[in-house]
Formats: structure tokens, sequence, C-alpha cells
């Protein structure tokens, strides 16, 4: 029996989508070889990877970056963001020490990061060939904020050196900033469908010709204040995660934080998703071909880029931050759903990076 190839993965909290992504290519790896094992460092939740994951991997809980700190799914709170950069940039060298000779300890042959830049110190630390995946990195999106917060510009050029170190550079569209230095460009890296739309559907209790739609924001909780407005269509089904427990009424069905109904398998059974511009969910939605009514960030530098995708490659609209909140989106949904879905036959990213670190 041949021995398990371990890799450590340093992942971004921010959100769920660099865990989505993540998960995605480790899904894809256990699907080549079952023998894979992921030694995951982040504050993800262990559960999410529990949920995306067939095969072994296990969990440490370790804040990998800061990010933006949100004040709701489309708004950042930046002095303490600040805040919390400060306190973690530079990297204190004892920390860095600890994670390499733990990582060592672990037997991992490599360290691939979600744009997390402390897993690339961490890698170099331990003489371990480093990856770094991304669609944009901090300094990046930093940039988008020095004009409000002057600040950021320390850390921006820290952080810029750190992610420039990485070994090998993965970009995955939509690319934010394409560098010509990049080793692997790959199409959208999204997690598949695992059941089919029509059992999605029973499972549901939703009824065969009616049509669903998905209002998510990438794992963010919230509180909608259209869900009334969502009963008087009643020709139309919702199915809206983020609640504390199940709950249908009438043609509106909420659903827990975490539930069985995988993301993707709720995205490929839908017939309009309305949600927000971030990176597993535009994938997700992508792959699926589902028509999608999406939800900007007019501060957040990525945005610009999604919205550019969405409008060239997904059937859909752009709607505002406060057409979302009080539900006038409604009044484009009969629009939207009258669009067709849009049938790919592309590679889906996920096994294009899983390929590339094989050959690792």
């Amino acid at each position: 029996m041949s021995l398990p190839h371990r890799i450590a993965y340093f992942i971004s909290p921010h959100g769920f989508g660099h865990a989505a992504r993540a998960s995605a290519v480790m899904a894809e790896l256990h699907k080549a070889d079952s023998s894979w094992h992921f030694e995951i460092f982040t504050r993800v939740p262990r559960w999410f990877f529990a949920d995306s994951l067939d095969g072994a991997f296990a969990y440490h809980s370790l804040i990998t970056d800061v990010g933006l700190v949100q004040k709701t799914a489309t708004s950042e709170d930046l002095p303490q963001t600040i805040e919390r950069l400060s306190a973690m940039v530079p990297f204190r060298a004892e920390l860095i020490d600890k994670l390499a000779r733990q990582i060592r300890r672990l037997g991992c042959e490599l360290v691939v990061c979600d744009i997390s830049p402390l897993g690339i110190a961490v890698g170099q630390a331990a003489n371990l060939p480093t990856v770094l995946v991304e669609n944009f990195t901090w300094d990046w999106i930093y940039q988008g904020y020095v004009h409000a917060e002057p600040r950021f510009a320390e850390h921006i050029a820290y952080l810029r050196r750190v992610f420039r170190r990485a070994d090998y550079h993965v970009q995955t569209e939509p690319v934010c900033h394409r560098q010509s230095s990049t080793d692997l460009f790959t199409s959208p890296v999204a997690r598949q469908a695992r059941t089919s739309r029509k059992k999605i559907r029973e499972q549901l209790g939703i009824p065969r010709d009616a049509k669903l739609v998905l209002v998510t924001m990438g794992g963010v909780p919230g509180q909608y204040e259209f869900l009334h407005r969502l009963q008087e269509q009643r020709k139309v089904y919702f199915v809206v995660p983020g609640s504390e427990r199940k709950i249908k009424r009438g043609n509106v069905i909420l659903l827990p934080h975490r539930t069985k109904f995988y993301h993707p398998d709720l995205v490929n059974a839908s017939d309009v998703v309305v949600g927000k511009l971030g990176y597993s969910t535009v994938a997700e939605v992508y792959h699926a071909g589902t028509p999608f009514l999406y939800v900007s960030r007019p501060m957040f530098r990525e945005s610009k880029v999604m919205e550019k995708f969405a409008r060239n490659q997904m059937h859909g609209a752009l709607i505002t931050d406060t057409q979302f909140a009080n539900g006038d989106w409604l009044r484009r949904l009969p629009e939207v759903l009258s669009l067709p879905r849009i049938e790919r036959d592309e590679e889906n990213g996920a096994g294009q990076v899983a390929e590339f670190l094989q050959r690792l």
C-alpha cells in the first residue's frame, strides 16, 4: 500500500468562497487518488469541509489572514480591518517557525494557499514548495481602499512581497489581475453537484413544473426584509439558506446555515439564483448555467471584474444592494426566469488545478 500524499492547505476565512474553491480542488485530487490527505489550516468551520469532501483530511483552527472585516455581506468595516491587520502582519517569526515545525512533523510534501500569505511564509520556512491559488490577492484588494484608509499602504507592500515568493502561481477565472508569470490559468473552479435536479426538488417538496429561485449571500447569514414579498409570488418557490432552522412558509423554504442540502445541488436545481457576486457562487452558477440576478459590492475591487464576467459569460442581470434588500429585484424576476440555462462542456477548473498539483 502506498503512503498517503500529504498537503498542507492554508485557506482564507473571508466568506466561504476560498474554502469552496479549495474543497473543489481537494475533491478532484481525492477522486484521482484516494491516498491524498489534507492538513487544512483555516477558521472556516470544520463542517464545511466535512460536507464538501469524501476523502481524508485533518482540521487545524487557525487565523490564516485577516481579509476584510464585514459589517454585512456587502459592506466592509475598514477601521476594524486595519486594527486586525496591524496585529497580524508582519508575521511573527515564532508563529512561522512553530507552524513550519508542525507541517514537517505531519509529513506534508507541499503547501497550497488559497490567498493566505501566511501559508507561503510557513512553507518557505519548512523548505517545502508553495503554490498560490487565487483570482485576486489581498495586496491588490487593499489597494482599492488606500484613498479611504491610507494605513493600508504599509501592509500592501509587505503582503505583495510575501505573495511573490510563492514557488508556483495558479490563477482561476474570473482573474482580477492577470500576470504573465503565472504557471497556470484555469476556468472557474467550482464544487460539483452530486444529486440530480429532480431528486433535490423532490426532497424540498417543490412541484415538478414549478419555478425555483435560490436566494444566497455566499455563506453570510442575513435578515431579509423582503420575505413577505416572496410569499406573494405564488407560482414561484424560493429557497433561502442562512436561517437558524428549516422553516416552510407556503412557497418559501428557509434553510439553516448548515443543511443536508449541498449548495451546488441547490444551484443546479434552481431556475434562477439571486445573490452576491462572490467567487464560489459565480463559479457554481457559471458551471450550472443557471440564470443569475447578482448583487455587486461597489467598494470591493473584485466586484467590477465579477460584474464584467457575469455580463459577458452568464445569463442574468445586475441589481443594486438596495434593490436586493428591499425586494425590488422581484420586478426583474419574470424577465430572468424566462432566460434559458447555458449548457457548458468546458472542464471545471478544479480538475485543472488538481492535475497541476499531481504533477508537482
